[in-house]
């Protein structure tokens, strides 16, 4: 074990191990821990894990929560699993907000208040991050938000809120397990019942939204992106071949790079895929 040597066992050994083994090796000592969490080994073991046929696909039913298998691009149907979610609610009072290394960012529509869960499927570990603010101020379509690690190794969680014409940015530490209020884009109307935000896309150590209008001007479309280094919001600019009018834009992540996929209507139902930006490759790619 002495010639091995740390950087072999856990780079080219421990990485090879699905996420739940690896969890459970954390318990071994403090090191362990520490090197298992850090951003190096999570990118390695997420780019083994994304080289992998076998992926997994989560849906949220009426009454149960489902895990299927998907092998080269085919549903599994025979491996279907029901997973239980850690709370007695029904799975249609869930509402996945966004994803990020296999943790799931959910909502609990309560009558008397909503909670906000991370919660890891896989290990069945999850974490109440809910306070006070989002018993008053969270809708199913004026939120939004997305996740990432930052270069203390530390879990962030960006939710943004849309009411009353305003918005409201906060970032919760999971290392403080607190929240911190962010400032977002001065003189910006996205806070407007107009416009419709997408979920956060995460690459290059930016999250991207589109922000959407449909309304007056019909067709305006937005890319909000939020830099988790500086933790500050600005406005790109849509590719000018782009015909936004009207449209609907998402994002997604292919081979680590961003892309935007465009549905546009016309005479005839068409769509497009175009990359965005010059974005950089991913660093922390879905384990989903």
């Amino acid at each position: 074990m002495e010639r091995i040597g740390y950087d072999m066992m856990f780079e080219e050994i421990l990485s090879r191990l699905p996420a739940k083994v690896v969890c459970q090796f954390k318990c071994v000592c403090k090191q362990w821990c520490y090197e298992l969490s850090t951003p190096k080994f999570v990118l390695i073991h997420t780019r083994r894990l994304s080289n992998l046929l076998q992926k997994k696909l989560l849906s949220l039913n009426q009454h149960t929560i489902v895990v299927d298998d998907i092998v080269s691009g085919n549903l599994e149907v025979d491996t279907r699993k029901i997973v239980t979610f850690p709370y007695n609610v029904q799975p249609s009072r869930l509402i996945i907000i966004g994803s990020f290394n296999g943790l799931i960012l959910l909502c609990i529509r309560r009558t008397d208040a909503n909670e906000l869960v991370l919660w890891n499927p896989t290990i069945r570990r999850f974490k109440l991050i809910s306070d006070d603010y989002f018993s008053h101020y969270f809708g199913q379509h004026d939120d939004t938000g997305g996740m990432y690690v930052d270069e203390h190794n530390d879990l962030k969680v960006l939710h943004i809120n849309c009411f009353s014409g305003a918005v409201t940015a906060r970032v919760y530490s999971r290392h403080n397990d607190s929240w911190t209020n962010l400032s977002f884009l001065k003189g910006c109307l996205f806070g407007s019942s107009f416009y419709s935000w997408s979920h956060g896309i995460y690459s290059g150590k930016t999250i991207y939204f589109t922000v959407s209008n449909y309304w007056f001007p019909p067709g305006e479309c937005n890319i909000v992106a939020f830099d988790v280094v500086s933790e500050s919001f600005s406005i790109l600019r849509f590719p000018e071949r782009i015909q936004v009018n009207p449209c609907q834009v998402h994002f997604i992540t292919i081979s680590n790079n961003l892309h935007g996929i465009l549905v546009r209507y016309s005479d005839e139902q068409c769509s497009q895929s175009s990359t965005v930006g010059a974005a950089p490759k991913d660093e922390y790619n879905s384990r989903e």
